[in-house]
């Protein structure tokens, strides 16, 4: 920003309970009541599920105060971008910045993207005219397109003019949700008699199950702290915010919890129990696709999925609003520092970043006609994106403790980079583990946004005539090694499946003649049972798995996401 132009800055409007409804709108969303209740259980079980999700929370509380002290110590907005740039300087800022937006778009766009198939499952086809075409199997609609961009820029106009009344109206539906699902959750679970067997997964380490859900729980929590961005819009006190982040990640937790134990309450005809339905959930549609939806169905009929609806719908807006709010002021807080145009940082007559929104909408227009399935590997990113910004935030609160002699903070900020450097080498390096975290693509995506961020960064030090950046090679070697490091992951990813596809196409290729020949040996020697044995070879031969092109379109057309 212009050192001649007045600096006029955001005026405090928000109270407590407005802070912390946005921070827990932010944190759940779509995923909450959709992937949790699937994509949870299916990888760790009920028990696995809760163990995990709880050592989750327990991190999330360390990370709640090492945001805190830094918030007390530095409060304006930007949050973790401003703590870094106040403990490390420009250059690590702009490095959490490049990271932290795309975490928060990311998250934008994966619950704009969720309207059409809201629509879907509870509307029908209304929004299904207008086919233009496929995204790695997931079909384009102008009808679903058109509904994406709508809700995107009735948001953006929503919190350009109306601050007060957004705040109010999340307030208002992060209550609504919270009672919807509480209310579903105890019709099914008191007065019936629930069975949490099997508690994990059978033919699966327990603890690996349970671990595996603990380091992909940043994903479940980011957003919590992005009230932090607000912080000079805080109308209360700086030590309430402690209590309110505490609290936010609480009731999200319970949240979780509740939507995984409502969702292994009810299942099917024909299922024996939870696992077998959630297994073979991409065989139904509907409400039968959608595990906590059925169970609600199942004790409330209509009324509980009209509960649920009004629920997941809410959790849509309040994250929708809440990335938001926190992009425009973390938008607004890096152009005050010229990362990004000045034009950034203007307020309007409101006092609200219009302009910082008005780049967030825009940039999420082409997302409207990139499908689902693309969407998913952005999403992706967030919980890696999260990973390291909890671990940036937990290095700024160490520094900053050990200087001003604060020991708890030390011990808070020493565990919560230890435990973010844990998972961030669980994510990264997948051949250390039995199974794959992130999907080949994020890789791809990852190298492209860190190869745009050395464009981006040269051209910033090319204009920065006040020489705050280009002090620390260490952003031009994270940048470049993150280049390096994920196109090499990439490459193996990409060669692994290449040679799987081989040996299954080689395999299948002599199990065909052994079978053959086996067929031709059995009617020689029992030519009355030559008809059944042939439909029982056809029954048990080993199928060979679909080309990736086939998964992802069979993964985009599931409800699970």
């Amino acid at each position: 920003m212009s050192e001649n132009e007045p600096e006029v800055g955001l005026k405090p409007y928000l109270s407590p309970v407005a802070a912390w409804a946005l921070s827990v709108g932010t944190a759940v969303g779509w995923g909450s009541l959709v992937v949790t209740s699937s994509t949870y259980l299916k990888q760790a079980g009920p028990a696995g599920t809760i163990i995990g999700l709880l050592v989750g929370t327990a991190l999330m509380l360390i990370m709640c105060r090492n945001f805190f002290y830094l918030a007390s110590h530095h409060p304006r907005a930007g949050g973790a971008y401003t703590y870094i740039k106040e403990t490390f300087g420009y250059d690590l800022a702009f490095l959490v910045f490049w990271f932290l937006s795309l975490t928060y778009i990311s998250m934008f766009w994966a619950n704009a993207t969720s309207l059409p198939l809201f629509s879907k499952f509870f509307i029908g086809d209304l929004f299904r005219f207008g086919y233009l075409f496929s995204v790695f199997g997931y079909e384009i609609y102008l009808g679903e397109a058109l509904l994406t961009l709508v809700a995107i820029f009735a948001i953006t106009a929503l919190c350009m003019r109306h601050k007060r009344f957004a705040a109010h109206a999340v307030t208002v539906m992060v209550f609504i949700f919270l009672i919807g699902i509480t209310i579903c959750f105890g019709v099914a679970i008191f007065g019936h008699q629930v069975s949490l067997s099997p508690a994990f997964v059978p033919d699966k380490n327990a603890l690996s199950q349970s671990l595996r859900i603990a380091f992909i729980s940043p994903w479940a929590f980011i957003g919590f702290e992005g009230i932090t961005h607000s912080a000079e819009e805080f109308n209360f006190k700086k030590d309430k915010l402690y209590r309110i982040l505490v609290t936010s990640v609480i009731v999200s937790t319970a949240l979780y919890v509740f939507v995984t134990l409502l969702s292994i309450t009810a299942f099917p005809a024909g299922c024996a129990n939870w696992l077998d339905y959630i297994q073979n959930l991409g065989s139904y549609s509907g409400i039968e696709g959608l595990p906590a939806f059925y169970a609600a169905h199942h004790y409330l009929g209509d009324v509980g999925v009209g509960v649920l609806m009004a629920s997941l719908l809410s959790l849509v807006l309040t994250s929708l609003i809440g990335n938001l709010r926190a992009l425009s002021r973390l938008c607004y807080s890096v152009a005050r520092d010229d990362i990004l145009p000045s034009r950034f940082a203007r307020l309007n007559d409101k006092q609200i970043p219009a302009n910082a929104m008005i780049l967030v909408a825009v940039l999420s227009i082409p997302i409207a006609f990139v499908g689902r399935t693309a969407i998913g590997w952005i999403v992706d990113v967030t919980t890696l994106g999260a990973t390291m910004l909890y671990g940036f935030v937990s290095a700024a609160a160490f520094k900053t403790a050990r200087k001003l002699k604060n020991p708890r903070e030390i011990v808070t900020g020493i565990v919560g980079m230890v435990v973010m450097l844990l998972f961030g080498i669980y994510m990264l390096f997948p051949h250390l583990f039995s199974d794959y975290t992130l999907e080949t693509e994020t890789y791809v995506l990852f190298m492209v946004w860190s190869v745009v961020g050395i464009l981006y960064f040269r051209w910033i030090i090319t204009n920065d005539q006040a020489r705050r950046f280009g002090k620390a090679i260490i952003v031009w070697i994270s940048l470049l090694a993150l280049v390096v490091f994920m196109a090499l992951i990439w490459s193996g990813r990409v060669s692994e499946q290449s040679t799987n596809e081989s040996v299954f196409t080689i395999q299948q290729y002599y199990h065909g003649e052994a079978d053959a020949a086996f067929q031709s040996l059995s009617e020689d020697a029992c030519p009355w049972n030559g008809g059944r044995k042939r439909r029982w070879r056809s029954a048990t031969r080993q199928r060979r798995p679909r080309s990736r092109t086939r998964l992802l379109a069979r993964r985009a057309s599931m409800p699970t996401f």
